[in-house]
């Protein structure tokens, strides 16, 4: 079977497996062999998918050694949950956001994000608004990330109706404790750019506290008409945001990123996609929805979906993440994702 495209910054990788380490045109670019080593001996390599039921753009939430994910609606569920302890076995549980307000019209509950913010959950969901009819960004709150969940307040917290509502809510706490809130502007849905925004959240996790910044949108060629899913982490120093783009329904779909030196940006793309599927039978076919989250072992992993059974569900897959340093010179901040291909 094919590989996903692996690309590592300003450094080109070979293509990884479970058996072999990694080459790359020129000891500047290649690995230590203690990196490779540390990634190809991974217990979750050859596993994939760890879930294998539809569980489109998973978002993944570690608590006290448990790791819960949360998923697009499904199976009559408006969040699909599920839970494990090592990233491998999978245990589906029950719908994370069983009860929906009068002003969201059921059907269409994407790509949740769970943050545990003080004693509670914060549950940050994409839903259909009613008035406006758009796809837009509403909060619910628990005391357990179990749930059941319950909707905050009587509207959306961001739905942007000159910019076709808002989707893809994704959180990220920084070094000095301000929390922020990432979406996309559903743009595509009318023949807008689809921009990724960043704004402060306000200490409950409830209400945004300053302007959004525009990020970054969609200009490679490889994105198609739209970029969506953001995902942002910051590793020694550098601000890495990855993000989907293209059309989630076939093979076009990819995970791209963008690093930065300071949160709100600048962020400079890297041209190509960090995972995407290639070959005549990829391994993962439309890989996107992307989560980051530290393993029990202490090493990076991404989380996402890929189509099964010829686009007939999006089931979830991990692999491991590492950080490749390349001269400040080369790219901002000198770091950038890497990621581990099966054959």
């Amino acid at each position: 079977m094919g590989t996903p495209r692996l690309v590592s910054g300003v450094l080109l990788l070979g293509v990884l497996t479970a058996c072999s380490s990694p080459t790359a045109p020129g000891d500047s670019a290649a690995r230590t062999a203690e990196d490779a080593a540390a990634i190809s001996t991974s217990p979750l390599a050859g596993q994939n998918p760890v879930l294998n039921d539809d569980f489109p753009d998973p978002d993944v939430l570690e608590v006290d050694g448990v790791y819960y994910a949360y998923a697009t609606n499904g199976n009559s569920q408006n969040v699909r949950m599920a839970r494990s302890t090592d990233l491998l076995t999978w245990e589906q549980l029950g719908d994370a956001l069983p009860e929906l307000p009068s002003w969201v019209i059921p059907g269409k509950t994407w790509a949740p994000e769970v943050s545990a913010v003080g004693d509670s959950y914060v549950l940050y969901f994409t839903a259909t608004n009613y008035r406006p009819t758009l796809q837009c960004i509403g909060t619910a709150v628990s005391a357990t990330p179990e749930g059941p969940f319950e909707v905050v307040g009587d509207g959306m917290l961001v739905c942007p109706e000159d910019e076709g509502g808002a989707i893809d809510a994704a959180t990220f706490l920084d070094e000095d404790g301000t929390r922020y809130l990432l979406w996309k502007n559903d743009g595509n849905c009318c023949g807008l750019d689809t921009w990724l925004y960043l704004a402060p959240l306000a200490s409950d996790g409830l209400s945004l506290e300053g302007p959004a910044t525009r990020l970054l949108k969609q200009d490679q060629e490889w994105e198609g008409n739209l970029i969506e899913a953001p995902t942002l982490v910051e590793r020694e120093g550098t601000y890495v945001l990855l993000y989907s783009a293209n059309d989630y329904g076939g093979q076009d779909y990819a995970v791209g990123y963008a690093t930065a030196e300071d949160v709100t940006g600048p962020y400079v793309k890297h041209p190509d996609p960090l995972l995407a599927s290639t070959g005549s039978a990829p391994e993962y076919v439309g890989p996107g929805g992307q989560d980051v989250v530290t393993g029990p072992d202490g090493q990076d992993y991404v989380l996402f979906h890929s189509w099964r059974g010829e686009t007939t569900y999006r089931a979830m897959n991990v692999l491991p993440l590492s950080w490749e340093g390349v001269p400040e010179d080369q790219a901002p901040g000198g770091v950038n994702p890497t990621v581990e291909g099966l054959d």
